[in-house]
């Protein structure tokens, strides 16, 4: 299966999608500012708004946080540090996942629960070479597949700066370009990708 083309597709999507995520959450801790324009702090104590309202107080602790994100985020959508960016992700996303269980969050358990179900489907996705960090003989997949196309690595650059460009510059009126922008890069980006594949004859 890991040398079919489909799968190793949907993997490198599935990379970009939740690298996306974490990038795109992490700026507004990176920059010090709350999720919301509210204070969190005339909430009650066990509430989910006064938690976040704690950590943004924390200062260097929420902007910890931020660039955990990021960093995470960025491996994952470079490709070429995925797996890195896949062992750095289960923590961070596994620690967000309780702490939605343990507070009134409504919906979001499901957004968490289906991002660190993603994240460990990519590391079993790359269990064979990750088994070397439990003391296993790693196996190495061949060079000559998709996944390991140069182009994916560019994508995700773009990916990464236009994230960055969504979250620092443009306003939320302009998410409908930001979005068509996503999907039209997406869409060229599996199209080249694809066509490599079969010149080189992957």
């Amino acid at each position: 299966m890991k040398n079919k083309l489909f799968p190793q597709i949907f993997i490198i999507y599935l990379r970009y999608l939740i690298g996306f995520a974490f990038v795109f959450a992490s700026i507004v801790k990176i920059q010090g500012l709350r999720f919301t324009a509210d204070s969190g702090a005339e909430n009650p104590i066990n509430s989910a708004w006064h938690y976040f309202e704690t950590m943004y107080q924390s200062g260097i602790y929420w902007r910890f946080l931020g660039f955990g994100q990021l960093v995470a985020g960025l491996l994952l959508m470079t490709q070429k540090y995925a797996k890195l960016g896949a062992i750095l992700f289960l923590p961070i996303i596994l620690n967000i996942f309780v702490i939605t269980i343990s507070y009134d969050f409504r919906g979001t358990p499901i957004i968490t629960s289906s991002m660190l179900l993603a994240n460990i489907l990519l590391i079993i996705w790359d269990w064979d070479t990750l088994k070397v960090l439990f003391n296993k003989q790693p196996v190495f997949p061949k060079k000559d597949r998709i996944e390991n196309n140069s182009i994916w690595i560019i994508l995700g650059v773009l990916f990464f700066i236009l994230t960055i460009l969504a979250k620092l510059v443009l306003s939320s009126s302009f998410l409908v370009i930001i979005a068509l922008c996503f999907l039209i890069i997406g869409l060229l980006g599996l199209i080249i990708g694809i066509k490599r594949n079969k010149k080189l004859g992957f």
